[in-house]
């Protein structure tokens, strides 16, 4: 503690006696300090006890006394000392009246008390709280460290927890809530991770003070990490503001944490290569060997279906063109949830790295799930495996169908211009590490649909279970069917006949004659004699069926316009 006009008072060398103000000497006294002007208030910080003899000032009139007491109440002087026996005999009663009215401190010193030894006294008493917190926080940074070592960052909580008497959280990169200390605390620290979010907007290393509820705790906030984006976050809740020594050991939970924070970054870079290689043995067809690199790590991954999902950043001319698509086209999400409010939150903002932006969540969804997850970063793409049904796939769906969300919003705000990365999903279908190659094609199936419909995630199953039909809306398929039914449209632009519809009335009664003249009205030999001309006009036999399935497939494009 620091010392208190009361522990002067109490101080048997100093003889100090208190003639007013008597409820107000547990103030703290951070300085005292010997000023014979008029007005001292500009020298003054606050926190002082000043000590006077009169010697400028006219002591005994009462308007002045009244003046001079306020002026130094407002600039937060804790006390007022006066030596008797040097100017005057005695307090004047117009200084003591004004120590009285304005609640100051007013304390008498001796002649035999120099205004040194009151200085001195303050001074020993600051060193010593000073001491005696540099030691507890040399002692807390032990414990801290002992505990990190020991018991990794659910320990450090815990004593840091115990030493600022309150509660600690840590948050993870997406700004969710990964342990807290008392256990009780867990409910708080969630109510604050908005507070948390908005600091990881922020350059690190970067603080902040949250205010909480009426009757709530004062939080501190405090990122973690010496990148320009925060890797983690510190919460700490107290039931006022921290001490000397509670803010030697919060500054010390700090390091130990950045520690190993960067300390996991390498690590992490690590386990990224050892992942690389894993899929790239998954890929070229040696699940064997991927499965004994892969060890303790990854080998959870292998030993049940996963999924394969392939992402990529692509720069699109405004984002209006795919807000509509998300409207015309809303995805489909296998967990068959909607976007919470951190995932709408994290496609709000992007830091234009969206496949950053991804892997982060992803990744943060697989810890909080204790799930393994293999991210491998290749070239302009993102390649995840992640198990099936598994906490990774459900938050990368979350965030592809918040992504739809925002951009459908603002088609509808705006036009957008300029160029932007936009990201691309694709999803394969379950798979184990023999079919992993097949699950590869599969999500870049996926992601390759994605493209052309505009769409932020698409899954493989979804193909599968669908038509291939609303594939020919694409504008190359559309030019291909335009080229090959051309001179068709222009034989009957001419009155010559109908080629186009009977081709398509044959095609869809699979050349049965009858069936397929019955339906346009005319006669079967009518009908042949157009097939016929149909051939001709083309230079193509239809006892080909690749050439029946094009025509087809054709026709089928071109009414869809």
């Amino acid at each position: 503690m620091p010392p208190t006009l009361a522990s002067l008072v109490h101080h048997s060398a100093l003889k100090l006696t208190v003639r007013a103000g008597e409820d107000r000497l547990d103030v703290p006294v951070r300085w005292a300090h010997v000023s014979e002007l008029a007005d001292p208030v500009p020298y003054m910080e606050g926190g002082e006890l000043l000590l006077i003899t009169a010697l400028k000032l006219d002591a005994e009139d009462p308007e002045a006394m009244r003046r001079y007491v306020k002026r130094l109440v407002g600039a937060g002087v804790v006390g007022l000392g006066f030596a008797v026996g040097v100017n005057y005999e005695d307090i004047p009663s117009a200084l003591v009246e004004a120590a009285r009215q304005e609640g100051l401190p007013l304390l008498e010193v001796p002649r035999r008390t120099p205004f040194l030894a009151i200085s001195k006294a303050v001074s020993a008493a600051i060193a010593a709280d000073q001491y005696r917190a540099v030691t507890a926080g040399f002692a807390a940074q032990r414990e801290l460290t002992k505990q990190a070592l020991t018991d990794g960052p659910e320990g450090l909580l815990a004593a840091l927890a115990s030493q600022v008497d309150g509660w600690a959280a840590l948050y993870d990169a997406s700004g969710a809530v990964v342990a807290t200390a008392p256990e009780w605390a867990g409910r708080r620290a969630a109510r604050i991770t908005a507070d948390v979010e908005r600091l990881r907007e922020r350059p690190a290393p970067a603080s902040s003070v949250v205010g909480g509820p009426e009757n709530e705790d004062r939080v501190e906030l405090h990122s973690l990490g010496t990148g320009r984006r925060p890797r983690a976050a510190l919460a700490v809740g107290t039931a006022a503001a921290l001490g000397t020594a509670e803010r030697y050991a919060v500054h010390s939970a700090i390091a130990l944490l950045t520690l190993t924070t960067e300390r996991s970054r390498s690590l992490y870079a690590a386990e990224q290569r050892l992942g690389t290689a894993v899929l790239r043995m998954l890929l070229a067809g040696e699940p064997d060997h991927a499965r004994a690199v892969a060890g303790d790590l990854y080998g959870v991954l292998l030993d049940a279906p996963f999924r394969m999902i392939v992402a990529e950043s692509v720069a699109v001319s405004g984002s209006a063109s795919v807000a509509l698509a998300a409207v015309e086209n809303p995805p489909r999400v296998p967990v068959g949830a909607k976007p919470s409010a951190a995932a709408l939150a994290a496609a709000s903002d992007t830091n234009g790295d969206p496949l950053g932006a991804l892997a982060e969540i992803v990744e943060s969804a697989a810890a909080r799930a204790g799930e393994a997850v293999l991210v491998v970063p290749d070239g302009e793409r993102l390649v995840v495996l992640a198990a099936d049904g598994g906490a990774a796939v459900s938050a990368c769906a979350e965030y592809a169908t918040a992504l739809e969300a925002a951009r459908a919003g603002s088609a509808v705000r705006e036009t957008a211009a300029g160029e932007e990365d936009e990201l691309v999903v694709g999803l394969s279908a379950p798979a184990g590490p023999i079919a992993a190659a097949a699950a590869y094609k599969q999500a870049e199936q996926a992601l390759s649909v994605a493209r052309r419909r505009g769409r932020v995630f698409v899954e493989h199953e979804q193909l599968a279970a669908g038509s291939v039909l609303p594939l020919l809306a694409d504008d190359a398929v559309r030019a291909f069917a335009d080229g090959l039914l051309r001179a068709l449209h222009e034989h009957d632009a001419t009155g010559r006949g109908d080629l186009v519809a009977s081709l398509r009335a044959w095609l869809s009664r699979h050349g049965q004659w009858d069936a397929a003249a019955a339906d346009l009205g005319v006669h079967r030999h009518t009908l042949r004699y157009r097939m016929r001309r149909v051939e001709e006009i083309l230079g193509r036999s239809l006892d080909d069926p690749d050439v029946r399935m094009e025509l087809w497939l054709a026709l089928k494009a071109t009414s869809a316009e």
